[in-house]
């Protein structure tokens, strides 16, 4: 190709962009078409939580903009064109309206609580329910599922017998699903978590079985090459992750934000840089130990960011707030001053190693921490004073299904001595904490507070397990990072030994002497590895 075949080439592809309605709009379109996110996201080759970013404000670009514009302008034309068709509404029979209630709507029935609902679709033949596998008459947010958590279980205990299609209080048009005075709740992520018997995601064919479908295909690809399927499995992890979370998020309560705006605070200062959020990373030494000679136990916390998964995240858009009591149904960050801390001598300070006084902004897991720990059962500190926040509605459970799915296959590995598995599962929840935020590695999912939230977690799970041992009678010599803490004592009545993520297991151990002659001065610990 010459100069100017390639300049005709750069020419050819610069056009103008497709137009696209406002956010809102283009949310209005596809709920009226009765689409799902879902649906729309198969159609155009993106992920759901892509879809909710354009409806969110966010804008595609490329070849991926002219075909959700092609969309848009096809279904404003469609509604247009039956718009026209349609007799006046002073000729519609005054009963038409009677079967759907005052506010609502078949497409998004409100809830009792006063959010909007999923969209539900009454189906004329069952279809398998995404939760339990079994025959359910109803679609919600374009998957089959049984709205009633009774219904659901009740299937699973016993499978010979068909769900049947819920009653109606009126009949529909031909072709037409028929909808109900008032649509059953979807039951919400922390009710389903609560149910053994609805979480199909556990099930052989769940979204467990894609760990296991990537690694068999991978390791048949490189004829069982161990070491050559895990580079490429470790290569594809946050890919991976992405789409096991999808599934997971099948017949999910809530709808996700995957892009939405950020405040300066969580943005970068630099190229280099990092943002304002405090995480409370611990990285504490005891100063000193009684005089004699001690063994410590170096202990590692099992898959810590695995555990952290299970977090207060914010579902949408951070909204700020002043001078404003803690709201637990919300989380985010905020912008504290911090109590002072009078037991360095024996506990690490619940923020971490800080060098500098004053506010500073911390997640939500630290500061609900510092609350837990300024209440009547600890009284260590007093309350921190809150002075601004940024949050969002929240759910504990948002990301439970994905840490199951996880942790199965991982014990799974464990039990098994599948190494392949087990690294890949590892890159997959480590790398899906860490692309989080500002990171050219995961463009589907953009929540820098989500990565801070998760890490904090982390922390703070480990400051428990030092709070726990030194309860329990043990001497914490250190706490570091997210998975290593450091005692002097008979730590296995306190705490189990296993790979398990609920169990710890030794890392290392030395022993510890204080005193005047040692080499690094009077009261410090000096440490000298054995086995």
């Amino acid at each position: 190709m010459s100069d100017f075949d390639a300049i005709d080439s750069l020419l050819a592809a610069v056009g103008p962009e497709a137009e696209l309605p406002s956010p809102q709009v283009r949310q209005e379109l596809r709920e009226r078409a009765r689409l799902s996110k879902v649906q729309v996201a198969r159609a155009l080759g993106v992920n759901p939580s892509t879809v909710a970013g354009w409806e969110g404000g966010r804008d595609p670009v490329g070849e991926t903009r002219t075909k959700y514009a092609y969309l848009l302008d096809g279904l404003a034309a469609k509604f247009a064109a039956d718009t026209a068709q349609v007799t006046p509404p002073a000729a519609e029979p005054a009963v038409a309206q009677a079967p759907v209630a005052a506010g609502t709507s078949p497409a998004s029935p409100a809830l009792e609580d006063g959010r909007e609902g999923d969209e539900v679709e009454v189906l004329a033949v069952p279809e398998a329910c995404v939760l339990c596998g079994h025959p359910a008459g109803t679609r919600v947010a374009g998957f089959a599922q049984h709205l009633d958590p009774a219904d659901c279980q009740a299937t699973a205990v016993a499978p010979d017998k068909p769900a049947a299609p819920p009653v109606q209080s009126g009949t529909a048009p031909a072709g037409k699903p028929a909808t109900t005075a008032r649509t059953p709740r979807t039951p919400r992520p922390s009710e389903r978590s609560q149910e053994p018997a609805r979480r199909a995601f556990q099930e052989p064919s769940g979204p467990v079985d894609l760990i296991g479908q990537a690694v068999q295909g991978v390791l048949a690809e490189h004829q069982g090459d161990v070491e050559a399927a895990t580079a490429v499995l470790l290569k594809r992890a946050i890919p991976d992750a992405m789409r096991l979370l999808d599934e997971c998020r099948k017949g999910a309560r809530y709808d996700v934000i995957a892009h939405p705006w950020i405040p300066d605070i969580l943005r970068k200062q630099s190229a280099k840089g990092a943002d304002q959020i405090w995480e409370a990373r611990p990285k504490w030494t005891r100063r000193e130990l009684p005089p004699g000679r001690h063994e410590v136990t170096a202990l590692d916390i099992n898959g810590a960011y695995l555990s952290a998964l299970k977090t207060h995240l914010p579902l949408g858009q951070l909204e700020h707030s002043t001078n404003l009591a803690h709201d637990r149904r919300r989380a985010g960050v905020h912008l504290i001053t911090p109590p002072a801390w009078e037991h360095e001598a024996i506990l690490p300070n619940p923020i971490g190693q800080r060098d500098e006084p004053g506010p500073l902004w911390v997640t939500e897991p630290t500061l609900r921490l510092l609350l837990r720990l300024s209440g009547p059962r600890y009284g260590l500190c007093e309350p921190p004073q809150v002075h601004e926040s940024y949050t969002s509605g929240a759910t504990e459970n948002l990301l439970e299904k994905f840490r199951i799915a996880l942790k199965d296959a991982r014990d799974t590995a464990i039990a098994a001595g599948d190494t392949v598995t087990l690294e890949y599962v590892k890159a997959m929840y480590s790398k899906f904490v860490s692309t989080m935020g500002e990171s050219n590695y995961n463009r589907e999912l953009y929540r820098p507070d989500w990565m801070h939230i998760i890490r904090s977690q982390a922390f703070a799970n480990l400051w428990l397990k030092a709070l726990k041992a030194h309860d329990e009678g043990l001497t914490v010599v250190r706490a570091m990072g997210t998975d290593e803490l450091h005692v002097i004592g008979d730590w296995r009545r306190v705490f189990p030994e296993g790979r398990g993520v609920s169990e710890v297991k030794v890392k290392d151990t030395y022993t510890a002497t204080t005193g005047a002659d040692a080499d690094t001065g009077a009261g410090m610990v000096v440490g000298e590895e054995h086995e």
